[in-house]
């Protein structure tokens, strides 16, 4: 793709930078995503942008799907509409297949209908094949992008005409091509194939299953939600009430189902369905207050939630027990993510600092400080190495990011050998330890099964300052994704920006088929200790200095 001007890619932020610099090259801004102008109704509010890839592999020869609409001449005359006027057709009602696609029933206006094609005149021929795309909402609106596509504006528009969408996540490993969940403010969850949606852009919403239509086991607002790796279609969905709901997709959506009214809404509470074809099959009683993000480790044995009540809790998915748990220094945590391995954790919140834990200790081991507003968004970069890091043993430096409210994004690296232990303060210092001890009591012992941890003093735990921190967005940001040539960031106003890895050429475009969520840190004050956390030293040398672009 032949690079653009500064003040064409910047478009959305023309006083900002289109490349940023690490130690290992400059990313670049390839091209942007957006979406058009919407009035939005008073009585709708909006809800923060967050952004989905959406992986496409290779139709399954078994599988079936419903027969696109061929297009006509027509098409392209209502897509220009669409584009002129900011509108789908906001008369269609949509129609769901109940439970198992048993039966059919119209819909309320919850669901409400589909805009057509905005960025195309109609269905391509890579639709039903592979394909890179992101998916955002904005408003009362849901939007589909090409990644690997040029445009800036999407290639679909869905429209909620009663509710907002507010989280969505997809599983590429969807063997019968529904793959892609919708929740929207009311409560309500949709699962819909996304093949079959952009095969036939400017239709209606082919949508195959809804849980908890009109709130009818959960009228709180749906806050997040995620597919359980190797849950063979199980997934969780996220309420401001607290309760977390685990949904099996081949059960029938419309069946009823009960659960008893939690009594203590302090401590961790599991209610199971009473009958098997239930679903949800089971309510999770998290904490008081709203779960503001979840997250499964890889292997899908484990899942994080964090909340307003500002802790972390670490589940054991399958057993259905409380791991660990801590507290933020301060305020509501308000994102999550694993390490590939499994090994670490990543939260933001309120406080402004990036914490990481330890699944082996079970406890808090760094705390990133470089944002100036609330951290909304944290991922492991997976596809990052370290110079001299053969990625084995000892010798492994994790790369993450992070960013926030400051509308910043930041870079950092960490190899846990050379996290420092702090030592204890003489007696007499300010405030004062007992001199008697010779480090920090935050380190004597792993924390004990089941517990929450209450926030550490900041003395304690040792500070990682950003490898780089760039303004990406005039907005507010809302999160980040690593794919393997590209970091991608979403401000909440549902503006999107593709920053091209170092070495990686514009010209021969993203290809963007694997994509992960990652982070790392780099240790900003080492004069807190004179021996170090773990082991021998990396032989990756840590940045003396932050790169502010």
């Amino acid at each position: 793709m032949a690079s653009s001007s500064s003040s064409a890619l910047n478009s959305q932020s023309p006083n900002l930078k289109s490349y940023f610099k690490t130690p290992e090259g400059r990313y670049k801004l390839q091209y942007e995503k957006s979406h058009p102008s919407i009035l939005v109704h008073y009585s709708h509010g909006k809800a923060v942008s967050q952004l989905t890839i959406a992986y496409l592999k290779d139709k399954p020869a078994n599988q079936s799907s419903a027969a696109p609409t061929t297009p006509t001449s027509s098409s392209g005359m209502r897509s220009a509409a669409a584009r002129l006027l900011g509108s789908g057709n906001g008369s269609r009602a949509l129609s769901f297949v109940g439970g198992n696609g048993v039966s059919r029933a119209e819909s309320s206006r919850i669901g409400g209908s589909v805009g057509s094609s905005i960025g195309s005149s109609g269905p391509q021929a890579n639709y039903d094949g592979k394909g890179t795309y992101l998916i955002f909402n904005f408003a009362d609106t849901l939007f589909i992008s090409d990644l690997n596509s040029q445009d800036k504006d999407p290639i679909k528009s869905i429209h909620f005409s009663n509710s907002i969408p507010v989280c969505h996540a997809f599983d590429p490993e969807a063997k019968d091509g529904h793959d892609l969940l919708i929740a929207v403010q009311s409560g309500d969850v949709y699962l819909v194939s996304l093949r079959q949606q952009l095969q036939d852009p400017g239709r209606k919403l082919v949508a195959a299953q809804h849980y908890n239509k009109d709130g009818t086991i959960n009228n709180s607002k749906c806050t997040c939600l995620a597919w359980a790796p190797k849950g063979n279609g199980a997934f969780v969905v996220g309420h401001t009430d607290g309760n977390l709901y685990i949904y099996e997709k081949s059960k029938d959506g419309t069946a009823d189902c009960s659960f008893p009214i939690v009594k203590d809404q302090i401590q961790f509470a599991v209610a199971h369905a009473k009958s098997s074809k239930s679903n949800p099959v089971a309510r999770w009683h998290i904490c008081q207050g709203p779960i503001n993000s979840i997250s499964f480790s890889a292997d899908g044995a484990y899942l994080a939630t964090v909340g307003r009540d500002g802790y972390l809790r670490v589940f054991d998915y399958s057993k259905e027990q409380l791991i660990f748990g801590g507290k933020s220094y301060y305020g509501a945590l308000l994102c999550c993510t694993w390490s590939l391995d499994g090994k670490y954790l990543l939260t933001g919140g309120e406080d402004d600092l990036v914490q990481v834990w330890s699944m082996e200790d079970r406890k808090i081991v760094a705390w990133g400080e470089g944002h100036n507003s609330w951290v909304s968004g944290v991922a492991f970069d997976s596809y990052w190495s370290a110079p001299n890091s053969d990625g084995t043993g000892d010798n492994i430096v994790y790369r993450f990011g992070s960013v926030g409210q400051d509308a910043q994004m930041l870079l950092w690296d960490l190899s846990m050998d050379e996290i420092a232990v702090p030592l204890r303060h003489p007696s007499g210092g300010s405030p004062t330890f007992n001199s008697s001890l010779s480090h920090s009591a935050h380190w004597d012992n792993i924390c004990p099964m089941g517990t929450l941890q209450p926030a550490p003093s900041m003395r304690d735990v040792p500070k990682l300052a950003p490898l780089v921190a760039h303004r990406v967005h005039v907005e507010p940001l809302s999160g980040l994704i690593f794919t393997n040539e590209s970091v991608l960031t979403i401000c909440r106003e549902g503006h999107i920006k593709i920053w091209l890895r170092p070495g990686d050429t514009a010209e021969s475009g993203p290809s963007n088929s694997d994509v992960a969520v990652v982070s790392n840190v780099v240790l900003k004050d080492r004069s807190i200790a004179s021996s170090s956390f773990k082991g021998n030293n990396s032989s990756f040398k840590q940045q003396s200095s932050v790169l502010f672009t």
